[in-house]
């Protein structure tokens, strides 16, 4: 049964999450885009071409990794937030539902950025708590485990260093990630996107960056509502998260100490295919 009620007591235990939307809907400019320096089977590259990164074979669709660690944790139902030309991705959800975790579609017709995709699977949502998450990003389960475990409102707040020590991300651009700051309770804020040489030295090397991992209440619907175009004109899934805040939804900032395996571009594609090679998935 999905919880009905978002709020909490200092003594109450949280309802873990059941449901997850995973962030489907990226153009895939960098995977589109060739690299010299990337080995690709036949496949992989046909793939690669689409821009659907998810879809990429790496012993099997990287997708399907994604969505068993999310069953991993006590996630059952999953909405892959899609456009209107991913016939592969309904395909997908329709061949994958019915084991572990019901799967499911919703379209974001333009691609207006992640508070955009976000608001298409308001509906799947409903009252319940959702996990929200980047379909090119394989976030490790206990870290999953912890997010699901939250009060409220979260988000993953990522250690820089361990990201680079145990990801396939070089440092240059975790440098880029954005920066979470907290307060003395742990409670979100500020987000930092894109932090210049003096941001990154005035917060200093301690200060968590955020991977896109987060724990939504209904809140963050009625601020994806509400929040204005970007300059570079996309709604932002950090700008409905700091819209909410100021409308007085507090998010916990949970401390991670681990890799995420990116599959942006095809030079991660051996990276990635490499650190999985030994991940049981059970759909």
């Amino acid at each position: 049964m999905h919880e009905r009620s978002h709020t909490t007591t200092d003594h109450a235990v949280p309802t873990p999450p059941t449901k997850a939307v995973i962030l489907a809907r990226g153009l895939g400019t960098r995977m589109r885009r060739a690299d010299e320096g990337a080995v690709l089977d036949a496949r992989q590259a046909q793939v690669a071409a689409s821009g659907v990164k998810a879809m990429i074979d790496v012993g099997r669709p990287f997708l399907d990794y994604v969505i068993s660690a999310l069953a991993d944790v006590g996630i059952t139902e999953v909405c892959l937030v899609i456009g209107p030309e991913h016939d592969v991705l309904r395909e997908y959800a329709a061949r994958t539902s019915g084991g572990r975790v019901a799967v499911t579609t919703a379209v974001q017709a333009e691609p207006r950025g992640t508070a955009g995709a976000v608001s298409a699977a308001e509906d799947f949502a409903g009252q319940d708590r959702v996990i929200v998450l980047n379909s090119d990003n394989y976030y490790p389960v206990p870290a999953l485990a912890r997010l699901a475990e939250a009060p409220g409102s979260a988000l993953l707040g990522f250690d820089r260093q361990a990201l680079v020590e145990q990801s396939n991300i070089p440092a240059d651009r975790v440098r880029a990630f954005a920066l979470v700051t907290q307060d003395a309770d742990g409670a979100l804020t500020g987000l930092v996107e894109k932090p210049d040489e003096e941001q990154l030295a005035a917060y200093g090397q301690d200060t968590p960056v955020s991977m896109n991992a987060w724990l939504f209440t209904p809140a963050i619907f009625r601020a994806s509502a509400q929040v204005a175009p970007s300059p570079r004109g996309e709604l932002e899934i950090i700008d409905a998260v700091m819209l909410a805040r100021e409308h007085g939804e507090t998010f916990t900032v949970v401390p991670v100490a681990a890799g995420v395996l990116d599959m942006s571009s095809r030079g991660d594609v051996a990276a990635v295919q490499e650190a999985l090679a030994g991940v049981e998935v059970a759909l």
